[in-house]
C-alpha cells in the first residue's frame, strides 16, 4: 500500500498558538511554506476553504507556479458555482500544474457558515446536492460526447468540457464528513476518504462503514487521517511541549473572549472528536486530545505526541488499519513542516519499507 503525506499551506502564519499578523495574503509566505513542503518530501498540500477565506483555487495556482513536484489538494465546496464550471476550472489547474491537482470536497457542516455565502439548505440537502454535483463533474471530466443530466438540484443539456484533466481517468477526489449522509455520498464518489484523528477503534469502525458504502457501488476507497503531530527529541520534552501548546491556546482564547469548554459543535466530525476527548486527553499509545477539548474540535485538532520515531510507530498502527494518506500540520506551521520533512516522514517511510521487505535468509 503506497503512502502519501499531505501538508498545509496557509496565506500567512497562524494557528491556535500564533495569532495572525500582517496582511491576510502574504505571497512570500505562501512560496516559503510551499517550498518547505516540497523540499521536505511531502506529496501534497491542503489549501483550505472557508466562507471568509481567500479563494482556494487561486492559491493553488500560486503554489503550483512556485513548485515543480508538490501536489495540490484544493478544498472545494459544492453548490456555489455550477459543477460544469468547477470541472473545467480543476481540469485547467491540472494542465498548468502538470497533473498535480486534486479536489477535497467539503460539503459543509455548519449552517451558520453556509449562510454567510447565502446557502440556507439543510445538511442532508447539501449532501444530496453534492452527490449530483459530483455526478456531473465526473462526466465533464471523462465524457467523450455531450451529455444531459436531470436531478433535483442540477439540470444540464448537452454539457461537454473541451478541457480534460491530465490525470486519468480523472482528478483524485478526496471527501470528508462523518454523518451517515456523508458516508453514503463518499461510498459513491470518493477516491480517498478523509478522517480526523480519532482512536484506533473509532478509525477502524469508520473505515469499515465507508468500505461497506463503497461496496454497494462496486468501488474501493483509500483512506486519509488528519493529525497534528507534536515532536521533540525526547518523549518527556514532547509532552511538555504539548502542555505548553494547550496553555497558550487557552490563554489566547480567553483573551479573545472564546469558550474553552462546554462546546456544542454543529457538525458530526467535531462532535465525534469531542466524544473522543471526553474519554481522556491521552488515548491509545500517544493520541492527545487536549486541543480538541479546548477549541471544540474545530477541524483537525488531535495530536500524536513523542519523538519522531515514536510518532512514526503510532502512525504505523493506523496504516495497519488501512490508512495510506496522512494529512499532518503543526501548531508552529512553518517550523513543524521542516521538522516533519526532516525527521517524521523519513522515519515512517523506513518503517513501511521494512514491512514490505522480505525477511533475510538465515544461513544454516
Amino acid at each position: 500500500m503506497s503512502v502519501e503525506f499531505i501538508g498545509f499551506v496557509n496565506t500567512r502564519e497562524a494557528s491556535e498558538i500564533h495569532p495572525p499578523q500582517g496582511d491576510l495574503i502574504q505571497p512570500d509566505y505562501v512560496t516559503k511554506v510551499a517550498k518547505a513542503h516540497e523540499d521536505g518530501g511531502f506529496d501534497r498540500v491542503l489549501i483550505a476553504f472557508h466562507s471568509r477565506s481567500p479563494d482556494s483555487l487561486v492559491i493553488a495556482h500560486q503554489v503550483a507556479a512556485q513548485t515543480s513536484r508538490l501536489g495540490l489538494m484544493v478544498a472545494h465546496r459544492p453548490g456555489f458555482i455550477n459543477p460544469t464550471v468547477a470541472a473545467r476550472q480543476f481540469a485547467t489547474l491540472d494542465h498548468f500544474s502538470g497533473g498535480r491537482a486534486a479536489v477535497h470536497i467539503i460539503t459543509g457542516g455548519s449552517d451558520e457558515e453556509l449562510r454567510q455565502d447565502g446557502d440556507f439548505t439543510t445538511k442532508d440537502e447539501r449532501y444530496a446536492r453534492t452527490s449530483e454535483y459530483l455526478d456531473i463533474v465526473r462526466q465533464e471530466w471523462t465524457s467523450d460526447r455531450p451529455f444531459d443530466y436531470q436531478g433535483k438540484f442540477y439540470k444540464v443539456e448537452q454539457a461537454f468540457g473541451d478541457v480534460k484533466p491530465v490525470q486519468k481517468p480523472h482528478i483524485p477526489i478526496y471527501f470528508g464528513g462523518s454523518s451517515p449522509a456523508a458516508i453514503e455520498v463518499a461510498g459513491k464518489h470518493a477516491d480517498i476518504f478523509a478522517l480526523w484523528g480519532e482512536t484506533l477503534e473509532q478509525v477502524g469502525e469508520t473505515i469499515r462503514a465507508v468500505r461497506a458504502s463503497a461496496a454497494k457501488h462496486g468501488r474501493t476507497i483509500r483512506f486519509s487521517l488528519s493529525l497534528r503531530p507534536i515532536l521533540a527529541d525526547t518523549e518527556e520534552a514532547a509532552w511538555a511541549r504539548a502542555e505548553a501548546i494547550r496553555q497558550r491556546t487557552i490563554e489566547l482564547r480567553q483573551k479573545a473572549g472564546l469558550a474553552i469548554s462546554g462546546h456544542t459543535p454543529p457538525n458530526a466530525g467535531s462532535q465525534r472528536l469531542l466524544q473522543t476527548a471526553a474519554q481522556g486527553d491521552r488515548l491509545d499509545k500517544r493520541l492527545w486530545t487536549g486541543i480538541a477539548a479546548v477549541t471544540g474540535a474545530q477541524g483537525n485538532s488531535t495530536s500524536l505526541v513523542g519523538t519522531p520515531d515514536q510518532v512514526a510507530e503510532a502512525l504505523l498502527d493506523y496504516y495497519d488499519l488501512g490508512v495510506s494518506t496522512f494529512l499532518i500540520r503543526g501548531f508552529d506551521p512553518y517550523q513543524d513542516a521542516l521538522h516533519y520533512g526532516r525527521d517524521l516522514i523519513p522515519a515512517f517511510r523506513r518503517l513501511v519499507a521494512e514491512r514490505r521487505s522480505p525477511p533475510l535468509a538465515v544461513a544454516n
